[in-house]
């Protein structure tokens, strides 16, 4: 969720990390979580799976932590599992999501990411692709996933 892919460097500071690169300068580690807050609060029922590298990096526990409490809560697994490591360093997102998504047999799901590489076109109604710099802060992608949550995922 922070949107700027440039941003993925960490620095230790005081047990929490921070972005530390020069085009990271008014960003933060999911940063645009409220905007999702705001857009599932219709949608109690809705649960959501990490799918970042963050997980593989700080851990699960500790990449849920950096989401608002709203967000903690709803929050049910990652993608990432270090049983998964070597495969899930080199699978696309798309095959790592779909892999969760086989293995916990899902059926009714939605993918916010702003990696669509390897993304297949009978599985894309399934995906809200957002911008690598903006992610959720942008607006279009703010409706989209609105749209989907409200009206289901189309096919």
């Amino acid at each position: 969720m922070t949107g700027n892919l440039a941003c993925e460097v960490l620095r230790r500071n005081f047990r929490r990390f921070q972005l530390t690169s020069p085009e990271c300068d008014g960003h933060a580690l999911f940063e645009h979580a409220d905007a999702l807050v705001e857009i599932l609060e219709p949608h109690p029922r809705v649960s959501i799976v990490l799918s970042t590298s963050w997980v593989s990096v700080l851990g699960f526990d500790r990449a849920k932590g950096y989401l608002p409490q709203a967000l903690q809560k709803r929050v049910r697994g990652a993608t990432y599992h270090s049983t998964f490591k070597s495969w899930w360093d080199s699978a696309t997102r798309h095959q790592q999501i779909a892999g969760y998504v086989m293995r916990h047999r899902l059926t009714d799901w939605i993918a916010v990411d702003d990696n669509d590489v390897g993304w297949p076109e009978e599985k894309r109604h399934h995906l809200v692709h957002t911008d690598e710099q903006s992610g959720l802060g942008d607006q279009k992608a703010q409706e989209i996933l609105a749209h989907k949550l409200a009206n289901g995922v189309a096919k």
